[in-house]
């Protein structure tokens, strides 16, 4: 379980980012974090694993108060909260394989992660959790070879590979088309409730977020507004978090056929150059 309770960011320019944020995020537990731009959202998912530190309040996960944490014990700590970024942050000369064994470097002593010598037990673990994102047949490309849709997955894959008891999510579908999108939440989503694993999805599409969450947050200027269910998100609320407008049109229908398949391979292909397959023998060396 996660507890935020009070927690404030102040920065030295004197703009206050979050503003006494209280809230609890139960064991497998799926959060939609939305508002505006500006509003906190990715202060607070940082301020969560400390990749920004908290002026004030108290961030528990479990039994273990993380703002209280020295170096070494946050160190330790962060193995246990696994991230999922917008912008994917794969090594992109490596292969899918090792940026998702890039997940255990907290793991294995130093010289091991600077060869690249995993445990067995570590590189099975990989190809299982590759299988269950879809990507058993993309295990030797180099990351700068998938599509976008590709990347999350090789992404998602990386985090779980923690045995993380939290996921932060920042903006996950933000560089993705519409079909993609929901492709990545439904896995995140269907992960979460299989592993019982509570996440935060900082997430700017509010039919996406109603679409597949069941507990929604608004923030605004660094303060919850909302906190409830996808339903109750009216005009009214909506305005309230977002400001004025005609939120008629939030929910579109949307064409789920096929929804389910995974990501075409060269669906982005304009994007990246060539595949590049490794040799297998290159993995052997891994374990």
């Amino acid at each position: 379980m996660l507890r935020l309770q009070n927690l404030t960011k102040t920065y030295r320019t004197g703009d206050r980012a979050l503003n006494g944020v209280s809230l609890t995020v139960e064991p497998g537990q799926v959060v939609g974090l939305i508002g505006p731009s500006g509003a906190g959202k990715s202060t607070l998912i940082r301020c969560i694993n400390r990749l920004v530190e908290p002026s004030s309040g108290q961030v528990t996960l479990g039994d273990t108060a993380l703002t209280g944490l020295g170096h070494g014990s946050l160190r330790r700590a962060r193995r246990r909260i696994g991230m999922i970024f917008q912008e994917y942050a794969l090594v992109e000369r490596l292969t899918v394989m090792e940026n998702v064994l890039s997940g255990r470097l907290g793991y294995v002593g130093f010289w091991r992660s600077f060869f690249r010598k995993f445990p067995p037990d570590a590189v099975s673990k990989a190809y299982a959790l590759l299988d269950r994102v879809g990507l058993s047949d993309h295990v030797d490309k180099r990351a700068d070879a998938l599509s976008g849709g590709q990347r999350q997955r090789v992404g998602i894959a990386r985090a779980l590979a923690q045995d993380p008891d939290l996921l932060l999510v920042d903006e996950p579908t933000a560089s993705l088309d519409p079909k993609t999108s929901r492709q990545i939440m439904r896995l995140i989503v269907e992960i979460c409730d299989e592993r019982g694993l509570p996440a935060i999805i900082n997430i700017h599409d509010v039919a996406l977020a109603q679409s597949f969450v069941r507990r929604i947050i608004g923030l605004k200027s660094g303060e919850v507004v909302f906190d409830g269910a996808p339903n109750e998100l009216t005009d009214a609320v909506l305005t309230r978090i977002y400001g004025e407008e005609d939120w008629s049109a939030t929910i579109r229908p949307v064409d789920e056929e096929s929804d389910d398949q995974v990501d075409d391979p060269d669906a982005e292909a304009e994007h990246h150059g060539p595949a590049e397959v490794l040799d297998r023998e290159r993995m052997a060396g891994l374990s």
